[in-house]
């Protein structure tokens, strides 16, 4: 037995009746913040040009633009900067901005005739746009990678629970008889859409724009293919006008994530209706739920409303990245390529989090069997079912309807199931003759509407394999996107490796 002293959530606080803390990663996401972040945007960005700047110098070498003994000296420089994480740069002064302030210190430290050579055929306008690429890999991939996680878990519970008869609601009301399988299969359908334009959301950043200069290319004989190569893209910019202006990517990210953001705030609505005592068709485990900090009786389902306040973040990030975009000219611009994309990571990062504790959320909500098939029955879901039958005994659709209306008339003023209501109805009854007993109970009923992607039949089935497929596919795609890019940074260790051994 639980005693009240062991009753404690995350850090000691008192839960009330919960009996374990919260979840460890709901908790990460939901309270964390709090805590001193281990953010480095100073680093991350140093990173990532220094990482360009690694396949710019082998491009250089290789294509005897810049003699190889300059370039060696100036990976070797750029490495050990890169090992003691840029500590020399951090500290001087950035009058001009932190890349300038980077290639100081390397002309300071090697002279102008091999640290001046850095920038040769190149600009800060397509070094920040394909930056920006690089950079967006991480928190891209952790949200497309979250979204497949979630459905997976998705299509895990919908063919668990494909056998648990609940109402489907319209407008608040019970409507027809499906299972929490179908809900959840078609849930798994509508993320899996999302899945598919962030994949292709994603394809724009696998396009090099390293070539194309302050906006109209260069003169020197840069290979855009082979830096592009080096760095894990798979194409070159065909347009240096493009190449500068364009963060089309960014837009295109956020709108799939907010799509996306939208239907899980709707999921989220769903879910927290049926677990409220109310309803009381879904229990969430303790570590899902939080307790109040007056009222011990309380189990808040306060994670899915955290879904529903991130999940708009992609949509505020596509409104604030579409209005800097909509003031600038077709060319490299600040409002673009800076203000726009600030607002690509809270958006992304927002999603991702709202989409693992949706995750949580539903591998953890455990259906009430018997309150959910209760709620079909005493719902009258079977109705529409009833009607359809005298349809198709010959009755016209509207006459059925107005029959079957009066029908559960009679069950409401009667306190009587919609079965029993039936035969007492001549019209109905005589239908109803020939069907065995438990003709209108809300299972059957939902095993009968085998057509139009219906819950029964071969329907569900059908609705899993195919989207195991497509989640299978997605997985597949991504995974050797994912892969493109760890083996061209392993290629690039090795081609830098070459040119520093050749000095």
């Amino acid at each position: 037995m639980t005693t009240p002293s062991q009753a404690v959530g995350a850090g000691g606080v008192d839960t009330g009746r919960l009996r374990t803390a919260l979840d460890a990663r709901a908790h990460r996401i939901v309270y964390d913040q709090y805590r001193p972040g281990a953010d480095d945007p100073i680093g991350q960005e140093l990173r990532l040009i220094s990482e360009v700047d690694r396949a710019h110098l082998v491009m250089l070498a290789e294509r005897g633009i810049v003699d190889t003994a300059r370039a060696g000296a100036l990976l070797a420089t750029i490495d050990t900067l890169r090992a003691d994480d840029f500590a020399a740069v951090r500290d001087r002064p950035m009058p001009r901005g932190l890349y300038l302030a980077y290639e100081g210190w390397l002309v300071d430290r090697l002279g102008q005739e091999t640290g001046g050579v850095l920038h040769t055929g190149r600009s800060r306008n397509d070094l920040n746009a394909t930056t920006v690429r690089l950079r967006v890999r991480g928190p891209y991939g952790q949200l497309v990678s979250e979204v497949m996680e979630l459905a997976e878990v998705l299509l895990d519970r919908a063919e668990r629970y494909r056998d648990v008869t609940m109402p489907a609601y319209t407008h608040g009301q019970p409507a027809v008889p499906i299972s929490y399988g179908h809900y959840l299969c078609g849930v798994a359908g509508a993320v899996l859409r999302s899945a598919e334009a962030l994949l292709d959301a994603g394809r724009e950043i696998d396009v090099n724009p390293l070539g194309a200069g302050a906006v109209g290319g260069t003169s020197v004989p840069v290979d855009p293919g082979r830096t592009g190569e080096l760095l894990g893209f798979t194409g070159v910019a065909p347009n240096s006008v493009d190449a500068v202006a364009s963060r089309d990517f960014a837009l295109r990210m956020l709108s799939a994530a907010a799509v996306l953001g939208v239907l899980m705030a709707r999921i989220a609505r769903d879910l927290t209706w049926w677990t409220t005592e109310e309803f009381g068709l879904l229990r969430m485990a303790d570590d899902l739920v939080g307790s109040s900090s007056m009222m011990p009786q309380k189990r808040n389902p306060f994670l899915l409303e955290h879904v529903q306040g991130r999940s708009s973040a992609a949509l505020a990030g596509f409104t604030g990245a579409a209005t800097a975009m909509s003031t600038a000219g077709y060319t490299n611009a600040i409002a673009v390529g800076t203000e726009a994309v600030r607002h690509l990571w809270p958006g992304l990062a927002g999603t991702e989090e709202a989409a693992t504790l949706l995750r949580l959320v539903v591998a953890g909500a455990e259906p009430d069997r018997a309150r959910m098939t209760a709620r079909a029955r005493d719902g009258f879901t079977s109705a529409t079912y009833l009607a359809e039958r005298l349809v198709v005994d010959g009755m016209p659709f509207r006459t059925a309807h107005h029959l079957v209306g009066e029908t559960v008339l009679a069950a409401l003023d009667g306190g009587l199931p919609l079965s029993e209501a039936a035969r007492a109805q001549p019209a109905v009854a005589e239908a109803a003759a020939g069907y065995p007993a438990d003709w209108l109970d809300p299972e059957t009923v939902a095993a009968a509407c085998a057509h139009g992607g219906g819950p029964g039949g071969a329907a569900p089935d059908a609705a899993l394999t195919r989207a195991r497929a497509e989640l299978a596919s997605a997985r597949r795609e991504f995974g050797d996107r994912q892969a493109r890019w760890a083996d061209a940074a392993d290629r690039l260790t090795d081609e830098v490796a070459k040119v520093m051994t050749v000095r």
